[in-house]
């Protein structure tokens, strides 16, 4: 797979401690690999408001590609990170497809 900027998306509210345990290891994983990270969870602009209008910036002006973290269907925000990058036609990956399949394979439609 080539190295991409990679928005990494998924549920925060409602998890212990945010669920930044997941997004920090995620983003060290893809980092190890070559990957240009973007982790909200190492982003905070100080309000969900604030921090939904950079990570949106950064999926629409940067991003190659957002990778969804488990469990990112039951969260409005990573619901709206996702729905923005299928509408600009960034591609869209499930975190276990993204690291084990090919890169034409494994896209979340």
């Amino acid at each position: 797979m080539k190295l991409m900027r990679v928005y990494v998306s998924g549920p925060m509210r409602g998890h212990p401690e945010f669920n930044y345990p997941a997004f920090n290891a995620t983003a060290a994983s893809l980092r190890a690999t070559g990957h240009i990270v973007f982790n909200p969870a190492e982003n905070d602009a100080g309000s969900l408001r604030a921090n939904l209008a950079s990570d949106m910036s950064w999926i629409a002006l940067v991003a190659d590609c957002v990778v969804m973290l488990p469990g990112w269907q039951e969260s409005l925000g990573a619901k709206a990170e996702y729905a923005l990058a299928r509408a600009i036609g960034i591609q869209v990956w499930e975190l276990e497809d993204f690291i084990t399949v090919p890169e034409t394979a494994g896209r979340t439609e």
